[in-house]
């Protein structure tokens, strides 16, 4: 019997597999596909936050060199954020697929010990006081715990009875893969033009991936696709289609903004798309998933290692109003990008444009479009410090989160972790609080009572 059933092995079910069983947790994951990482993927951006916390998990300094790093985000008609300003060792979005992302966390979770079993599509689910019992078309498996990381037609939600409230923002958006005669100027393409929107970004392999949405046109996602129309909308929305030839592959899909009421009903839980999605504006949907991930499995551990189970509910106290404020950024990006009359969208750049001037305002933009701009809710009496992102200072001659690897807890000052020396790293402090850092790079706790310190261990990071 495992302890915890994953359900799906995107970069959610991924990340949050290998770090259970990093944690020593015994982890196995169910995924309906075959072993193939495909490259049709949607996602090809990793913001700041994620690529943090791939920092602290040893994979970003092999992950930046597959992709191209981009400073300036262009939101539409030529408005852009400038990432460079962000406090982070990453401060830029990286342009690269999401099967690499997967690669690294596919091979990291394998090395970890954590089980992998293809073509196991889940059919049913039930839970009890002291587990959860996932049937496949070949195969009962028992966990104490399930997390359905399985996407937009989650069965995971279905069996759980979560509804996914929402609806469609972009019907029949057209998805590409192309040869261009013309490399484009910019790493990232994308504008939107009364009637037309478009986005184009290099694979990295000689190919480009090009989003395309046509206002004048909704048909069902399995009306056939061609060249010609992709061409034709990229040169309305973007002034040129590059010269595309030798399309590999034409789909088409819908984009809808729903978020389940609940990410955790008992003891099965919902991360990525199976708990929210978004437009792709501002490429959010996976990168809001992997933060999903880091957050809750250190909880996971946590609770098997006998913290107590009430910790598990500030994954719904912290990453809920995430989910909920991603789904109002990208809306409202995609909204302003498709404003359809010349007046409005004139009206839309010199708004954005101001709003852009006033320093506090575009920290706050770049900050929650790149992750590192969230803080989660402080229980009342807490340190200020708490809930607020761990800056990756540096600790006893190395970085905060490098320290972090392992899934361990770093506590920042002197003082005794006795009983926890297997989960919790001291390193020498500034003088100020001792700081307990999380493993997702938040603070969970700051103060200068010993006593309080170890009260904190215990619900945060389990029995002595």
């Amino acid at each position: 019997m495992a302890e915890v059933i994953v359900v799906g092995a995107g970069p959610t079910g991924l990340l949050l597999a290998g770090d259970l069983a990093e944690a020593g947790v015994e982890v196995l994951v169910l995924e309906r596909r075959d072993g193939r990482i495909s490259n049709l993927s949607r996602a090809f951006g990793v913001h700041a936050r994620s690529l943090e916390q791939l920092d602290a998990r040893g994979l970003a300094d092999r992950l930046v060199p597959t992709g191209a790093a981009l400073d300036q985000v262009r939101l539409f008609g030529g408005v852009e954020l400038d990432l460079g300003i962000l406090p982070s060792r990453f401060p830029y979005l990286l342009i690269t697929p999401q099967y690499n992302v997967e690669d690294l966390l596919r091979e990291r979770a394998l090395k970890a010990g954590a089980e992998i079993v293809h073509n196991a599509e889940v059919k049913g689910l039930d839970q009890d006081a002291d587990g959860v019992t996932v049937t496949t078309a070949d195969q009962t498996y028992r966990a104490a715990y399930v997390v359905g990381a399985d996407g937009f037609h989650s069965s995971v939600r279905a069996a759980i009875g979560q509804p996914f409230p929402g609806r469609s923002v972009l019907k029949s958006i057209m998805l590409a893969d192309v040869k261009v005669a013309e490399e484009p100027a910019e790493l990232l393409t994308v504008n939107g033009v009364g009637d037309a929107f478009a986005f184009i970004a290099p694979f990295g392999d000689g190919y480009y991936r090009v989003f395309a949405w046509d206002r004048r046109r909704a048909v069902p996602d399995g009306e056939p696709l061609t060249l010609d129309e992709v061409r034709d909308v990229a040169k309305r929305a973007l002034g040129t289609d590059f010269g595309m030839h030798d399309a590999r592959w034409l789909s088409r899909f819908h984009s809808d903004e729903r978020q389940v009421p609940e990410y955790r009903v008992g003891r099965v839980f919902l991360a990525g798309d199976a708990a929210h999605v978004h437009s792709p504006a501002g490429g959010q949907g996976m990168n809001t998933g992997l933060q999903d991930a880091a957050n809750l499995s250190w909880k996971l551990a946590a609770v098997l290692r006998g913290a107590p189970d009430r910790l598990l509910d500030t994954y719904q106290a912290e990453r809920h109003p995430v989910g909920r404020a991603v789904l109002r950024s990208s809306g409202g990006i995609i909204r302003a990008a498709m404003i359809k009359s010349w007046v409005g969208r004139l009206v839309r750049g010199a708004v954005a444009r101001l709003a852009l001037s006033v320093p506090a305002i575009t920290r706050k933009a770049t900050g929650q479009l790149s992750g590192v701009g969230y803080t989660y809710p402080r229980p009342a009496g807490a340190h200020e410090l708490v809930g607020t992102r761990a800056a990756d200072v540096e600790v006893g001659g190395r970085r905060l989160y490098e320290a972090l690897r392992g899934q361990r807890f770093v506590l920042v000052g002197d003082a005794d972790v006795t009983g926890w020396e297997d989960r919790v790293e001291v390193v020498p402090g500034n003088g100020g609080p001792l700081v307990l850092v999380r493993p997702d790079g938040y603070v969970g706790w700051a103060g200068t009572d010993p006593a309080d310190l170890r009260r904190a261990l215990a619900e945060l990071v389990g029995s002595r």
